[in-house]
């Protein structure tokens, strides 16, 4: 079968049929450089990216840059306390505006010194008063819609896209109990991995490695067998997977129990699972008792990405006794199983590459990647149709 075929893009909902009854994706989707080109425009210049957290940007000024798909991208908030999101690059020579993060009154292109606003308006430029037609006035950054759900913040490409929120109704009541926006977070970090973003992101909705992989004592509290997928609606932006625990409270760490203070809100049904949320493209959420990791996944390339990965503690839990030593018993546990999914994240795109690569099946315990699935078909499948409306299809090229 060919990409960029009819054929290609309908075979797509074999991936979306029950869990019995689903083959996985082909592996071209995981490999191909066309292939990740289309993903771009089908996916991430029309969905809500994730960011970061409005923790990052608490005061006016404060800013911090990320990119996501080759996008630079600027992040701050403004005197009136709004947060914005723009392009980074300077609407001169394309030289990127800001670096890092930090706090700043406006933005100084560093190679010309042109001047931007918080809000990204061209205030100064120097020595352009010889440039005929030139009006600073009529020159920005682009700025990008902005939507905060729960205390991330999100950011869209396409200035006509639908709000996030109430396509999120079902996940957010389903972890209402943690209470995100009052969440201490700590600071995030990144890493660059040699795979695609969603080899990552099915990893992290795999229920059916847990008691595998991570057998042992700092998993096998959380068995495959607990597994458990609600099902989401059609129009939802994201999707859950819960699995039980053995007992109340688990945390990975080796006594097995929650060693931070946990969420005060959670109810006894929370705190007996752990539960995943998923927003795709680029945001997932792993949920015990006592902390919530967060999973900003940015694509560099087919099979490239970065990604941010944050904690979110209960209110005052970093003034709690023994915070740090608590804090470096789950993230030393935490490392060890970490460590075991990247080798198999590596291993598996080293597998998608290859002339045996198929279309396999899925056990139950996979049901979130069905739905992982069923949100994104779709959107292949109305890329390639808008292709269609608009130009006559190239020629066929071979899948991998």
């Amino acid at each position: 079968m060919t990409l960029f075929s009819d054929a290609f893009f309908d075979g797509l909902s074999s991936s979306t049929h029950e869990v019995g009854a689903a083959e996985t994706l082909p592996p071209a989707c995981y490999t191909d450089a066309a292939f990740y080109d289309f993903e771009k425009a089908a996916l991430f210049d029309r969905e809500w990216l994730c960011v970061g957290r409005v923790d990052q940007v608490r005061e006016p000024g404060d800013f911090f840059t990320t990119e996501i798909v080759g996008e630079p991208i600027l992040v701050t908030r403004n005197r009136a306390g709004e947060i914005k999101a723009m392009s980074s690059v300077c609407q001169h020579r394309a030289m990127l505006v800001a670096e890092g993060k930090g706090n700043a009154r406006g933005f100084v292109c560093p190679y010309h010194h042109w001047v931007y606003s918080l809000n990204g308006d061209l205030v100064n430029a120097p020595a352009m008063d010889r440039t005929c037609g030139f009006d600073k006035k009529k020159i920005s950054l682009p700025t990008f819609k902005v939507e905060i759900w729960l205390g991330f913040i999100f950011v869209n490409f396409d200035a006509n896209a639908e709000p996030l929120a109430p396509r999120l109704a079902a996940v957010e009541a389903a972890i209402a109990n943690f209470d995100l926006e009052t969440a201490e977070a700590l600071e995030p970090m990144t890493g660059q991995f040699a795979w695609n973003w969603k080899v990552m992101f099915e990893n992290n909705n795999d229920g059916y490695h847990a008691s595998k992989l991570h057998r042992g004592v700092l998993h096998d509290f959380i068995p495959s067998e607990l597994a458990s997928f609600p099902e989401a609606a059609p129009g939802d932006a994201g999707f859950l997977r819960y699995n039980g625990t053995l007992h109340p409270d688990a945390s990975f760490n080796p006594t097995q129990k929650a060693v931070l203070p946990i969420f005060p809100k959670l109810s006894d049904e929370d705190r007996g699972r752990a539960t995943f949320a998923n927003i795709p493209p680029t945001l997932s959420l792993v949920m015990t008792s006592d902390m919530v990791i967060y999973l900003i996944l940015r694509p560099t390339g087919p099979e490239t990405m970065a990604q941010d990965t944050g904690i979110l503690v209960a209110p005052g839990a970093r003034d709690s006794y023994g915070f740090q030593e608590r804090l470096e018993m789950i993230m030393t546990s935490a490392g060890q199983i970490i460590a075991q999914d990247m080798h198999v994240d590596e291993l598996v795109q080293k597998g998608l590459r290859s002339r045996f690569a198929i279309r396999g099946r899925y056990s139950w315990q996979e049901g979130a990647q069905v739905q992982f699935n069923r949100w994104l078909a779709p959107r292949y499948q109305a890329q390639w149709a808008r292709i269609k409306g608009l130009e006559a299809p190239a020629a066929p090229v071979e899948a991998a």
